[in-house]
């Protein structure tokens, strides 16, 4: 599999282990190292979200990491916020082709054409959920039936990089005209936010949430 990281886990080495320890001694996940993915895993990564925006950020975050690593991703995500409107789907929506034009000139964010036009299509897309659904929040969380999936993996490279889960949002998402919403992509969402959790048994986050 592939950790938030993008680095790839090795099998039954202690890499794989979850023995990242760092930051005061607590033992992490192990792809959790340095200033900018150790606070993400101690406080966002696997919490459960509730909050449109939120889901739509780490949608098109996740997105944006493809062919990439999710720390290139993360070390962009201020200039993301500012880009997006702080990924208010009703006004990125409405972006025009020439605000499109304008952020693929912007080194804040990742300037592939596609990925900005799917952001823009996937604003349009939750507008719809919205509509039909009340909140992109309860039409996300209706596929693990309100309750987050708890595993207990020991190994990071037993973590699947895509589920049969994963792969049923995928492909209703993009029946729904979402963009870049591959199963792995999904798959990383639902970690992301909470729905699925996937810390490892010797994190001391596992234990948390």
């Amino acid at each position: 599999m592939r950790s938030p990281a993008g680095t790839d886990a090795g099998a039954g080495t202690d890499a794989g282990a979850g023995t990242g320890v760092a930051a005061g001694g607590r033992r992490r996940c192990d792809w959790a190292r340095g200033e900018w993915l150790v606070p993400y895993h101690d406080t966002e990564w696997g919490v459960a979200v509730h909050d449109d925006r939120r889901h739509f950020e780490f949608l098109t975050l996740e997105g944006a990491q493809a062919g990439l690593s999710w720390l290139t991703v993360l070390k962009r995500r201020d200039g993301y916020r500012r880009a997006f409107c702080d990924f208010d789907p009703a006004r990125v929506a409405r972006f025009s082709p020439a605000t499109v034009a304008r952020l693929l000139a912007d080194p804040g964010i990742i300037r592939n054409r596609a990925k900005v036009e799917a952001t823009v299509a996937n604003a349009a897309a939750v507008l719809s959920l919205q509509e039909e659904r009340g909140s992109f929040d309860d039409y996300l969380w209706d596929f693990v039936d309100g309750r987050p999936v708890r595993n207990r993996w020991r190994y990071l490279d037993q973590v699947p990089a895509t589920t049969p889960l994963a792969e049923a949002l995928s492909a209703d998402l993009r029946r729904r005209g979402f963009r870049f919403v591959g199963p792995t992509i999904c798959y990383a969402h639902l970690q992301a936010a909470g729905l699925v959790l996937d810390h490892l048994t010797t994190c001391f986050r596992h234990r948390q949430l």
